[in-house]
């Protein structure tokens, strides 16, 4: 993957044509998002270490659930070390440890996990296998590679599934197929588990895309490829697990399936004048309004019949201002939760600028936002209409 997102690329003799198209594309833009050290082992094997973090300054309209004094907060909103490479010629691995959101709201020295530990197998471009605790392979977004975004960050809430959130564990066969125009996402995951689940049913999820121009042909995408290619990328998902929940859960009846599809497309386009790039995406999680029944179980998130859309576009200027490049980029998003209360459902715009000191690996960050709710929510001040400003560091290496 592309850094959190990126999957082995080996080539083998028997994709001649795709090969050759992807190792030039990686040479061309990809060769910095592994700039860290790389020892070799024999022939074939390899290891590369990557340091990745994420600094932000925010100030938001309140502090918390509970408190609807405006804050100040300084955090990491991502501080990363991530281990990749190969085997061999057939097999290769990715690990990365995070301790997301460290010093957020005064939480301090947070314990540092697992994200990401998967091995890969690359039979070939056209049949490839992943296994371990990978990104899930339903929204476009969510497979964006979050230190490539568009805008400041995904969406909060909408680009991450109820059952397993950005991350699932279990097994993923995907693949290339007419020289990268088609792909294919097979995944089969655990999902939502445990005592409340009617079922421990495994998550079932399928994805495809086809790109018009330029292929995407990694298992991620990225926000945007800062004008080294000419992409449209329309792609579809679906999303399925069976029993994962009581409409009646103290009575244990009246069981419901979850079941989610999304429909996504991006543009990049770059030009003698800039880069204009646009992606635009509807999302739908369903698990038969679970919440409205006779007695809803109370471990349900509030994702769980989330629906939504977002549009974002960006503009980088062709030319370097000073010593680094400028990107404008701007965000609107509608979510409906579909819960009893109603408090939920928001609009959420935003604008901003990037400043790419050293494209991706080195950036200044800036981004307003503003959150309006349907029904304020008279005792939460997190459900009420807010403002945000972020400013961030972005540094890799």
């Amino acid at each position: 993957m592309k850094r959190a997102t990126r999957v082995s690329t080996r080539r083998t003799t028997t994709t001649k044509r795709l090969a050759g198209a992807v190792a030039a594309a990686l040479l061309a833009f990809a060769g910095s998002a592994a700039a860290g050290p790389t020892i070799t082992f024999g022939k074939e094997g390899s290891l590369t270490f990557n340091y990745s973090f994420q600094g932000w300054a925010q100030d938001r309209g309140y502090t918390s659930s509970t408190d609807s004094g405006r804050q100040t907060d300084f955090f990491l909103r991502r501080n990363r070390l991530t281990f990749s490479g190969q085997y061999n010629d057939l097999v290769g691995f990715y690990a990365n440890v995070d301790a997301p959101s460290d010093s957020r709201g005064g939480d301090d020295d947070k314990s540092i996990f697992f994200r990401d530990a998967y091995i890969t197998v690359d039979h070939s471009d056209e049949l490839r296998f992943i296994v371990g605790r990978f990104k899930n392979a339903f929204t476009r977004e969510n497979l964006e590679a979050c230190f490539d975004p568009l805008t400041m960050d995904r969406a909060e809430v909408l680009s991450y599934t109820p059952w397993g959130g950005s991350r699932d564990t279990g097994v993923a066969m995907w693949g290339n197929l007419a020289d990268g125009r088609f792909q294919y996402k097979v995944m089969a995951s655990d999902g939502r588990e445990g005592g409340e689940v009617v079922k421990d049913s495994p998550r079932l999820t399928g994805r495809v895309h086809v790109s018009l121009l330029d292929p995407e042909f990694d298992f991620g995408y990225r926000g945007t490829y800062l004008g080294t290619r000419r992409v449209l990328t329309i792609g579809a998902a679906y999303d399925y697990q069976k029993s994962v929940a009581y409409r009646d859960f103290v009575g244990k009846s009246d069981e419901v399936d979850y079941k989610a599809w999304t429909a996504d497309i991006f543009f990049e386009q770059p030009t003698s004048a800039g880069t204009v790039t646009a992606s635009a995406a509807v999302t739908r999680y369903d698990t038969g309004k679970a919440h409205f029944g006779l007695s809803p179980d109370p471990n349900l998130p509030a994702t769980t019949d989330l629906e939504g859309w977002y549009v974002k576009a960006g503009y980088l200027l062709p030319g370097k201002v000073g010593p680094g490049r400028v990107q404008v980029f701007g965000r609107h998003e509608r979510s409906e939760y579909n819960l009893p209360s109603g408090y939920r459902d928001q609009k959420w715009d935003g604008i901003g600028v990037h400043y790419l000191i050293d494209g991706q690996l080195l950036k200044v960050s800036f981004e307003a936002a503003q959150v309006k709710f349907d029904v304020q929510n008279p005792t939460n001040p997190s459900q009420r209409d807010y403002k945000q400003y972020t400013l961030g560091l972005q540094f890799i290496f």
